[in-house]
């Protein structure tokens, strides 16, 4: 059964038996919903078995190879005149060529227009034995990928026992041939008599995405990856920059490194195509970090924020379930976003329902990816945003309390305020204050920020500047925020506010409050209220 020459000369006159080859081959079995890349569909199998010849235990049989065919097709409904390729068993031997094509030629070529395109990877590296099977598979799969059927080597001249190859029925794939994918058929047989075949449907490589193509170059895209070294992180990552528009290799390299493997203790992240953001660290990463998600507050806004956020479609979903909200209040959210300027944001009403729009997006974004905070707290009307995504608030909810938020303010005529942060402990804070001026946020241990009377605190920031004191103004459209001279508008914040939150929902543990001290989180005010 062995070449004279070494050479597999499969279907061919010369053919005059096989030559001898090692594989070693790993393929990899999922279900199509696990699957993160998927190279092609298992669509049926079936094995079965010669049972006793007696022309001896090597010698094939068509009749039972053919029941194999007409099992494994008709089990699955597929029209045998649908398969675009088969893969044979092919070994080049005088007669496991004619009996295998002539099963072959009973079951597929039958009424068909076009000639069967068949081949074997045997032809190109031997005959592996017990690995051929899967060498012939990763042929196929190395085919689809590329879009090219690689030649059948060897082949010259049909072997003239073969009706089927002299009649044109069938034809020998004897040049790399492109194609298109479709469904295929392998066959892989034993030396005792045991004949197995797999159908396999090419995956057609539309890559999904979440935003139109149009707009996907655009988009900026974190990779992160973990490693035992730093070199390691560093090929992963340069990977990652060469198929930086192959979103199936990204979501790959994001589903394997999304848990912690364990001993990669060395971290790395980049935002790719963008200049100096590669980082990286080394730790002991044995337990797992908590997600915090910070919501921050006024002062955090400026023209044009939101707007690349449009090229999410989860993103864009989000602002505009807030703009139709916001439409009945004569708020036209949307052009805002695109269109606002310094001046847009220098009302109130409209810096809080920017803001809070913002926040809602970012929280929708982010569950939609799976990433749900361990912990939440939030400065100032960025508690709204703790509300959101604590599933204490609706989206309904969390926007028109900004909108009324914004409208209590606006419609109580008060006295023009200003707001600065000074890099000062909060104690050393309360002694400078004038007494018109108020220690409002405790930042951090240095840093606090102070609300008071817009022409008195102006003089203040000055004067802590020329002690070389930092300290800086806060946009706050004209309000001196968290401090007595806004208690006017609590009225009417309250009775809008009960209007919109007709059942309130009790805070979960994980959302911290900035206002109420840790001494009273336990308290009834504290499990309904974050101020």
């Amino acid at each position: 059964m062995l070449s004279n020459d070494g050479k597999c000369k499969t279907f061919d006159i010369t053919a005059d038996g096989y030559a001898r080859a090692e594989a070693v081959v790993a393929i990899y079995l999922q279900k199509a919903t696990d699957a993160r890349r998927v190279y092609a569909t298992v669509m049926n199998t079936v094995v079965n078995t010669d049972g006793y010849k007696p022309e001896g235990i090597t010698y094939p049989n068509s009749n039972i190879q053919y029941q194999m065919l007409h099992e494994v097709y008709s089990n699955v409904g597929i029209d045998p005149r649908d398969v675009v390729y088969m893969e044979a068993h092919g070994t080049g031997t005088k007669t496991g060529d004619p009996e295998e094509l002539a099963a072959i030629d009973r079951w597929f070529c039958k009424d068909r227009k076009i000639p069967l395109l068949i081949g074997s990877v045997k032809s190109n590296m031997g005959h592996s034995e017990p690995a051929s099977g899967l060498c012939s598979i990763v042929k196929v799969l190395m085919a689809m990928e590329n879009g090219v059927i690689p030649a059948n080597l060897h082949f010259a001249i049909p072997n003239p026992m073969i009706p089927s190859l002299t009649e044109g029925r069938m034809r020998v794939v004897d040049k790399a041939t492109p194609w298109n994918g479709g469904l295929v058929g392998i066959n892989s047989f034993g030396f005792g008599g045991a004949n197995s075949h797999v159908i396999l449907r090419s995956n057609p490589k539309v890559k999904m995405s979440s935003v139109p193509g149009v707009v996907e170059p655009l988009l900026p895209k974190l990779v992160i990856v973990s490693g035992r070294t730093k070199e390691a992180v560093y090929v992963l990552l340069d990977k990652a920059n060469e198929h930086r528009q192959d979103n199936e290799f990204l979501s790959l390299l994001h589903a394997v490194h999304s848990d912690n493997i364990s001993g990669h203790n060395v971290r790395g992240y980049e935002i790719l195509a963008q200049e100096d953001t590669r980082e990286m660290a080394e730790a002991n990463y044995d337990n797992k970090r908590p997600i915090w998600f910070l919501f921050s507050g006024m002062g955090a806004q400026w023209p044009g924020m939101g707007r690349e956020l449009f090229d999410i479609e989860t993103c864009q979903r989000s602002l505009r379930r807030c703009a139709d909200i916001l439409k009945n209040h004569d708020i036209d959210l949307m052009n805002i976003i695109m269109n606002g300027t310094d001046e847009t944001y220098e009302n109130v009403i409209i810096a809080f329902v920017s803001i809070v729009a913002i926040q809602i997006a970012l929280v929708d974004m982010l569950t939609s990816i799976g990433i749900r905070p361990d912990g939440i707290v939030g400065h100032s009307v960025g508690e709204l945003g703790c509300s959101y995504a604590d599933g204490a608030f609706t989206l309904e909810q969390t926007i028109l309390a900004a909108y009324y938020r914004g409208k209590s303010i606006a419609d109580s005529n008060l006295e023009p305020g200003a707001m600065a942060v000074i890099d000062l402990k909060w104690d050393d804070a309360k002694k400078m204050c004038p007494p018109d001026i108020f220690p409002a946020c405790h930042n951090s241990a240095h840093s606090v920020t102070i609300s008071g009377p817009s022409i008195s605190l102006n003089k203040f920031v000055e004067k802590l500047k020329s002690k070389d004191i930092f300290a800086k103004m806060i946009k706050c459209s004209g309000t001196a925020f968290h401090s007595k001279y806004v208690a006017p508008a609590e009225s009417k914040l309250r009775t809008s506010l009960d209007m919109i939150i007709t059942k309130p929902k009790q805070r979960s543990r994980k959302w911290i409050s900035s206002s109420v001290p840790e001494t009273a989180w336990n308290s009834p005010l504290a499990q309904f209220s974050s101020t």
